[in-house]
């Protein structure tokens, strides 16, 4: 059974940084596209950034590129988002994904 567990999110200052981490198991991650996506209430999901296989490429979305860093570990399973110069509009429910199968998201919030 696919399972993805999002961890990391917190309080932080604008300007501030997180990493979220997203521990996968079920498959075998080495070998599947990963992708981080947000949303906010009421809002749609919002596609953030994504991986390949190897981690030899990545892509963003505009609002993050050159801000936040994918990146992962195939040996832990581990999928990771590096969240730097955060902004109050970056406050969302962070979740990642594979294929069709979702986590229960983390949650991060950008306040003074």
């Amino acid at each position: 059974q696919v399972q993805l567990v999002e961890s990391g999110g917190d309080l932080v200052q604008p300007g501030g940084s997180l990493r979220l981490s997203c521990a996968a198991s079920g498959f075998t991650f080495s070998s599947y596209f990963m992708s981080w996506y947000r949303q906010a209430p009421g809002k749609e999901r919002e596609w953030v950034a994504g991986i390949t296989t190897s981690g030899g490429v990545t892509n963003y979305a505009d609002s993050v590129k050159g801000r936040f860093t994918i990146s992962r570990d195939n040996d832990k399973n581990t999928l990771y988002l590096q969240m730097n110069s955060l902004k109050p509009e970056d406050t969302d429910v962070y979740y990642c994904k594979r294929l069709n199968s979702w986590g229960q998201g983390t949650q991060v919030t950008v306040s003074s």
